[in-house]
This record gives C-alpha cells, sequence and structure tokens, in this order.
C-alpha cells in the first residue's frame, strides 16, 4: 500500500512537470513569481512579457505583471494589465483585486473600493481582495473599516505581510501604538525585505519617544530602499529629537534631493537651523514648507518663533494670527503669541495668550514660564514665583525656569532662594551662556 502511494505521488509530480513544459507561457509566470518574490521587478516583468508574448490569453500573466507594476508605481500600467485580464476573464477575482490595488496606489480610492468589492463578490474567500481593500479604507482614514477588512483577511490566510502592515498602519492611525508595532513586528517577521514596515515601525517608536529603536528602523529602511525620502526625513526627525542636528541636517538634505516636494524635510531640517540658531535658513526652510502646504499651521508657528529669535515680534505675531486662524485650539500658537507681545512689553496680551495656551494644554511646560516672565514683567512677582514653580514641577530640569524664578526672588529681597535657584541652574544646564550669565547673577548676590 505504502508503495503504492509512493508511485502515485511520483506520477503525479510527473504529470505536473509535464504540464509546465507543455505550457511555457506558465513556467515564464513561475519564474516571474519568483523575481516578485524577491523584489526583483523588473526581471519579474520581464519574465510576464515573455510568457504573454508566448499566450496572450494568459490571464494570470497579466494578473502577476500588474502587480510587479504596482509596486514599481507604474500605476496606469497595471491597470490596464488587469482591464486586459478582465476582458479575457470577467469572473477573475484577482484581477479585479489586483486593480483596486492599483487604484489605491493611484489615489482613486473609490474605484479601489469598487473593484475590491466585486472580487470579494467573486470570490469571498480571497484573502488578497480583503487587504486591498483594507488599504483603500485605511488610505481614507478609515480606520475601523480597514481593521476590520484585514481581520477577515488574516482569517483566511495569516501568511500575508501586507495584512499586517495595513493593520498596524491604521492602528497607527488610532492612536493604538503598541498595537500598531506588533502588526509592523509580523509584517517583518513575514516579509524581511518590507523597507515601507521598517518606516512606519520606525515612524510608531518615534511617537513613542524610542529614538534609537526609531533610528534602527530607518537605517533598515534607507539599506533597502535608499531612494525612500520619507525614511531620511524621518531619521532626521529622530536626530533632531535627540540633539543631533547636524546629521537632522544632512538625513533632510538628502530627502530633499531625492523628493524637492516632499514637505516633512523642509519642516525637520527648519527645526534643526532653529535649534542651531540658524534663523534665516529655518524661516527660508518655513516659507518652502508654506509653499507646499499652505494651511499647515504649524509652520507657521515655527516661523514665527524664528521671528521671535531674530527680535521681530511683529512678523512673529501676524505668522501666529494665521497660525491661529488655521487652527484656534493649537496652543503652541498662543504660547508663541504671547511671547511675541511680552517681548513687545505687551505683558496683559501676553498674559491673555499664556492663559488660553495653558487652557488648551494644562501641561505645557514653557506657557508656565512664560507667563511667569510676563507677571514679572508687571511686577507681579508673587504670581510670577507660582508659575514659575508650576513649570518646574511639570519639569524638574527646566534650567531656564530656575534663572528665571531667582530673578523674581531677587526682586521680592529672597536671597537665599534667589542664590539656591541660580545654582540650580548652573548644576542642571546644558548651555554654557546660560551658566555664565547664572554665575554672574551668583557673583553679585554673595558676599
Amino acid at each position: 500500500m505504502k508503495n503504492r502511494l509512493v508511485f502515485i505521488l511520483i506520477l503525479m509530480a510527473l504529470l505536473l512537470t509535464a504540464a509546465c513544459l507543455s505550457n511555457p507561457a506558465l513556467e515564464k509566470v513561475k519564474q516571474g513569481d519568483v523575481y516578485r518574490d524577491l523584489k526583483q521587478w523588473d526581471k519579474a516583468i520581464a519574465e510576464y512579457d515573455q510568457a504573454i508574448e508566448t499566450n496572450p490569453e494568459l490571464v494570470q500573466a497579466y494578473v502577476s505583471r500588474a502587480f510587479a507594476y504596482t509596486m514599481k508605481g507604474e500605476f496606469d500600467k497595471a491597470i490596464a494589465d488587469c482591464n486586459k485580464a478582465i476582458k479575457l476573464d470577467p469572473k477573475s477575482a484577482e484581477a479585479y483585486a489586483a486593480r483596486g490595488y492599483a487604484y489605491t496606489g493611484k489615489g482613486d480610492l473609490d474605484k479601489a473600493m469598487a473593484d475590491c468589492n466585486k472580487a470579494i463578490e467573486l470570490a469571498p474567500k480571497l484573502a488578497q481582495a480583503y487587504t486591498y481593500r483594507g488599504n483603500a479604507y485605511a488610505s481614507e482614514g478609515e480606520f475601523d473599516k480597514a481593521i476590520a477588512d484585514c481581520d477577515k483577511a488574516i482569517e483566511l490566510d495569516s501568511d500575508i505581510a501586507l495584512t499586517y502592515y495595513t493593520r498596524g498602519f491604521s492602528y497607527q492611525g488610532k492612536g493604538e501604538v503598541d498595537k500598531a508595532i506588533a502588526d509592523y513586528d509580523m509584517a517583518i517577521e513575514l516579509d524581511p525585505e518590507l523597507a515601507q514596515a521598517y518606516l512606519s515601525r520606525g515612524i510608531a517608536y518615534t511617537g513613542k519617544g524610542d529614538f534609537s529603536m526609531a533610528i534602527a528602523d530607518f537605517d533598515e529602511a534607507i539599506a533597502l530602499a535608499p531612494y525612500m525620502a520619507q525614511a531620511y526625513a524621518n531619521r532626521g526627525n529622530a536626530y533632531a529629537a535627540v540633539g543631533e542636528f547636524d546629521r537632522a541636517i544632512a538625513d533632510c538634505d538628502k530627502a530633499i534631493a531625492l523628493a524637492p516636494d516632499f514637505a516633512l524635510s523642509y519642516f525637520v531640517r527648519g527645526r534643526a537651523y532653529h535649534a542651531k540658531g540658524e534663523f534665516d535658513k529655518a524661516i527660508a526652510d518655513c516659507d518652502k514648507m508654506i509653499e507646499l502646504i499652505p494651511d499647515f499651521a504649524q509652520a507657521y508657528v515655527n516661523r514665527g518663533a524664528a521671528y521671535i529669535e531674530k527680535g521681530d515680534p511683529d512678523k512673529a505675531i501676524a505668522d501666529l494670527d494665521k497660525a491661529i486662524e488655521l487652527d484656534p485650539n493649537l496652543s503652541l500658537a498662543y504660547n508663541n503669541r504671547g511671547l511675541a507681545y511680552y517681548a513687545k512689553g505687551d505683558y496683559d496680551k501676553a498674559i491673555a495668550d499664556l492663559d488660553k495656551a495653558i487652557e488648551l494644554d494644562p501641561n505645557l511646560v514653557q506657557a508656565y514660564n512664560n507667563r511667569g516672565r510676563a507677571y514679572y514683567g508687571k511686577d507681579d512677582f508673587d504670581k510670577a514665583i507660582a508659575d514659575f514653580d508650576k513649570a518646574i514641577e511639570l519639569y524638574p530640569e527646566y534650567d531656564f525656569a530656575y534663572y528665571c524664578r531667582a530673578f523674581a526672588h531677587v526682586a521680592k529681597g529672597e536671597i537665599v532662594e534667589a542664590l539656591a535657584d541660580f545654582k540650580k541652574c548652573i548644576q542642571i544646564t546644558r548651555s554654557p551662556a546660560l551658566a555664565e550669565a547664572a554665575q554672574q547673577e551668583v557673583a553679585k548676590l554673595e558676599p
């Protein structure tokens, strides 16, 4: 009985081999699929080309080539191949699903949904159709629907990396970062060369404040896809977060060289220039950011902050007015406008704006410190000290808050407390200029 089973298996293998040999077009498709799995899209397409040349009516060849074109970003070619496949076989669920995926890439989400719906109608157990529809939902920001489709796809086939990536992206969109990372982990386990998964996981780690993990993921994304501008820009953002501003600028330069219209690169580079005190360069990057996305409120906030540093509070206020017009709930815009009014000596307007900033974000540390400075300007030293106390309570290593509180204590004649604050500032600050200024005040106060 055992020998007979072995004989049957060998016979089936021989028949399958013979079938492939008798169908050279199908053999070319299989070879193309090998290149596809290696992400060698041009080689895969060349094999599919030969398959179609050998057999112009082989639906599978058009569908497979469409997927390869989609992965290359050549969506119109992908759609044309799917159209041909559907003309040859109007009941090809795979062709509708593949066309839906291509339409998503092209940004035509209504057509993507319609095609994926048709694929599911024709083949209710086709996992890819749910994955692609989930991808379209995610692109529309309908994250719950995307997650539901991905859940269904995983139920049908748990080995599709794109499904986990799409669900992870959707969880990330909902702010469920840990779930997103878990799905990206699974996507990478299934497809260790899925550059987009490393990029998205890096962004998730950035959101958690885990910049070393984020940078490692961006490194991997760049190694796999050196042309990916988003990876350089996001790595630059992570570098800026840990104070490595020159590296941040270098990454943004690379991102801009690859994609001159990718706005995030200018946003991140502008912040890095600001941190380095290169305010004209920061303003130039904000100008470009605003040119690319005129309704992005944060760009006006950042440019306003640079104008404050340059001693031009009127231009700062104009920018911050615009930011607040675009987003009335942006606490940092009120904080910065309050700082600009403070620079003009208009302490009442400064306090009103800083009150609003604190109302919107009770944990906005700098707003308390800035309001304390405004109260100090009005000689209301008790209120100033109360605000400096709150800033230090929220951030015990806030060097400038100790420095400011020390002056309020001096104004009240509280020299012991003032000396303690100046010395604390010297102890914790990373700014040589601030340390020197505090040391000079200590020298004035000590006998």
